[in-house]
């Protein structure tokens, strides 16, 4: 059983030498600081480079023996108040 789950982006070391965006990639932990999962996104280079915070993209959660346990994909939306129909959703 999981109670709480702490979220750990992984850091990229081509992404901080050149500001060039790449897939984020995580690792989901209990409280003990055990990985019980690791996220991967899965977008376009020119997606992540070109639409930023407000990309689309698919997020695959695996366990640790391999296996995709959850897919969130968020497609390409607008962060604007102004177009409410026009929101982020996952």
């Amino acid at each position: 059983q999981i109670d709480q789950i702490l979220i750990h982006q992984q850091i990229e070391l081509l992404e901080i030498l050149t500001s060039f965006e790449t897939n984020n990639r995580y690792e989901i932990k209990n409280t003990l600081g055990q990985r019980v999962y690791f996220a991967a996104e899965d977008t376009g280079c020119c997606t992540r480079n070109c639409c930023g915070p407000s990309r689309p993209f698919t997020l695959r959660i695996i366990d640790n023996l391999g296996r995709e346990v959850i897919t969130l994909q968020r497609p390409l939306r607008c962060s604007s108040c102004c177009f409410p129909c026009c929101l982020q959703e996952v």
